[in-house]
């Protein structure tokens, strides 16, 4: 177990070394090509602008058509899409930046309108409260749309699901990403198998916690042997209780996936945690209890500032710390951080979908403002 004392000080993730712990988080900002769902110079240099993260964590992508729940997100399953995500990782290489992709299905979080008109899918078919964002085709305006009950997966099916997962990984390290992070947070198709709210099946993928956690173990098994364990990580969000995933055998499932991520070598594990009004506390013991289990790098993200993620860091608990919205309006986010300079604010009717406002028009401070500050 590396233990870091500073936000500044360097390690070693999987291959790559990094020169400091701050991350870029995945963030859906909807904005790649059509029709075919394919990022785009826009995208190369929004991400290369920000290549000064420790790490850049793209917007999740996803592994296929099916896997689809957003308006406008990036895909990782065509020709067209792997080129032009090739040129997102070109851009962030030649800034001196390092990039993992993000792999996504979204399961039952989506829409018919997104499949031809057949359901979404997922481990078992039950409704749920949970919306997705979706472009009226008419009006050309995005909005939250309700997701309805999807249909359960037959297990041929879920062996596809594996193999999609598997494709997409090499697809990315061909499109030149130095690996890829497993969505399994959120209450998308991995958090779906994980949960007794959202699993009921009757067969091996559900029931007793070993079966709920083989999904997620097939899927890693898939990516690691097709792009090595080095270059594979997941996203995990045990205290979700949002979306209908509030499930209480949650925290001992993450925990037990955590003793087979640690034996599987993989990367890092990435920890989103609850940042709503009135979420569930990570408490230190849960937070002792997973770095017993998983000694590799741990990412965490959820609403830290400067003196939170410095106190994660240095109880040992995480080795970098993930932000999202501060890099939106702050390209150069790192400094900013690190020098305390002030940040920016971003303008929220502009995160998903659109053009360059509020997308890559955000500026870097001049370095005599910043040394002035």
């Amino acid at each position: 177990m590396q233990t870091p004392t500073s936000l500044l000080a360097p390690l070693t993730v999987g291959h790559l070394s990094l020169p400091h712990r701050i991350v870029m988080a995945p963030m859906t900002r909807a904005r790649s090509s059509q029709p075919g769902d394919v990022p785009n110079a826009m995208n190369a240099l929004h991400y290369a602008q920000r290549a000064s993260a420790a790490l850049i964590i793209t917007e999740a992508s996803q592994i296929s058509p099916q896997g689809k729940g957003y308006s406008f997100t990036p895909g990782i399953y065509s020709p067209e899409q792997v080129a032009g995500w090739r040129l997102v990782s070109e851009a962030v290489h030649r800034a001196d930046g390092r990039i993992f992709l993000q792999l996504w299905h979204v399961g039952r979080m989506s829409h018919p309108d997104f499949h031809d008109g057949a359901l979404p899918v997922a481990p078992s078919a039950m409704p749920f409260e949970g919306q997705i964002w979706k472009v009226d085709p008419v009006t050309g305006q995005g909005g939250m749309v309700a997701s309805p009950t999807p249909r359960a997966l037959e297990r041929q099916e879920i062996k596809a699901i594996v193999e999609d997962f598997r494709r997409a990984a090499r697809n990315a390290i061909d499109a030149g990403f130095d690996g890829v992070e497993i969505h399994g947070a959120n209450g998308y198709l991995v958090d779906q198998f994980l949960r007794t709210t959202s699993n009921v099946r009757t067969d091996e993928y559900s029931g007793s916690r070993e079966n709920r956690l083989r999904f997620l173990k097939e899927v890693v098994d898939a990516v690691a042997d097709e792009v090595g364990a080095h270059r594979t990580a997941i996203r995990l969000a045990p205290f979700l209780t949002a979306r209908g995933m509030d499930c209480p055998d949650i925290l001992p499932t993450i925990l037990d996936a955590a003793a087979w991520l640690q034996q599987r070598g993989i990367a890092y594990l990435h920890l989103v945690e609850a940042d709503w009004d009135d979420a569930p506390v990570v408490t230190e013991a849960f937070r002792q209890q997973l770095r017993e289990r998983f000694s590799h790098p741990i990412i965490v993200a959820g609403n830290y500032n400067k003196a939170r993620a410095q106190w994660v860091l240095e109880h040992g608990y995480a080795d970098l710390v993930a932000f999202g919205r501060p890099f939106v309006a702050n390209p150069d986010f790192p400094r900013r951080l690190i020098e305390d300079l002030p940040l920016a604010e971003f303008d929220g009717a502009t995160l998903f979908g659109g053009t360059e406002l509020g997308y890559t028009d955000y500026p870097a401070l001049p370095a005599a403002t910043a040394a002035a500050a």
